[in-house]
């Protein structure tokens, strides 16, 4: 069996670019303990039992790890598998000893068939060139009975902020044309909510079900709910990057929304208000 040293090559594997070296773990563990709350309520009602055995696809940094081998202890097993080394690692800090995990590519056969009574993929299906083939694959793993639960938070464009509605949706057009041209991708690709369902009717699975949170936040944040909006949506994604997208004007106010030394900095104001929602499609073998 594949372990985390097992050498992939370093060829783009997916839609959004990515390979074994392509590295976002501050995002994704900002993102984890932003959504905390919300991700484990979905994982408590999935009714795991002692003794399951469940694989993490596209563990990231590792936090569901932990989570799921909570619900499935103590004769449970836990595996994680994730494409980017350095996620790996970040999760290998992370993870409790008895939980294995992988570096690999998600199509790689690490696994027997009927391995799994549930296989827990959170915001990777989205990644893949064929999403359908890697849902294929995933339900092959699962035991009689077993499940497939496909998560997807909402798309940049798709989250809500408190302020000018005219400026949010000038800056979701300039966001949607920023993936556009970065990633090459059209209008079907950035769908992945409403895909779901469909993946995992494709994949001839049964008994499917759905269920949508809303991860809302009101001002005074969290720490982890500001780190994560400040660092990983406001720097890291709507900065400079925006610019060609948008006019002067509107650049400037977004600019000054997002500075938090700025007097309209948005985490500050007392009207902040931010709603992304979560899917969870759960399908059954």
């Amino acid at each position: 069996m594949t372990d985390v040293h097992r050498q992939v090559p370093a060829r783009c594997d997916g839609l959004l670019g990515d390979t074994r070296a392509r590295d976002y773990s501050d995002k994704l563990s900002k993102f984890n303990a932003f959504a905390a709350t919300e991700l484990r309520g979905l994982i408590k009602g999935l009714d795991l039992k002692s003794g399951m055995h469940v694989l993490d696809v596209g563990c990231g940094t590792g936090e569901a790890l932990n989570w799921l081998l909570r619900e499935v202890s103590p004769a449970g097993r836990v595996v994680g598998v994730d494409l980017a080394e350095a996620h790996v690692a970040a999760a290998r800090l992370k993870a409790a000893p008895e939980i294995q995990l992988y570096q690999a590519n998600l199509f790689d056969d690490l696994f027997e068939p009927a391995s799994f009574d549930l296989v827990w993929c959170v915001n990777t299906i989205n990644h893949l060139t064929d999403p359908k083939a890697g849902v294929v694959h995933l339900a092959a793993l699962l035991r009689d009975g077993g499940r497939v639960a496909l998560g997807q938070s909402s798309f940049l464009p798709d989250m809500y902020f408190a302020w000018d509605a005219r400026l949010e949706g000038a800056v979701n057009d300039a966001v949607r044309r920023y993936y556009r041209d970065r990633y090459a991708l059209d209008e079907r690709d950035l769908t992945a909510v409403r895909a779901l369902v469909g993946l995992l009717r494709q994949a001839e699975l049964q008994n499917i079900t759905v269920r949508t949170v809303m991860i809302e936040r009101l001002s005074p944040l969290d720490a982890a709910s500001e780190s994560y909006l400040r660092e990983s949506v406001f720097r890291d994604t709507w900065g400079e990057r925006l610019r060609p997208y948008l006019s002067p004007a509107d650049y400037h106010e977004l600019a000054g929304l997002c500075d938090f030394e700025h007097p309209n900095y948005a985490l500050r104001r007392p009207d902040f208000h931010f709603l992304q929602s979560f899917t969870l499609a759960i399908g059954e073998l």
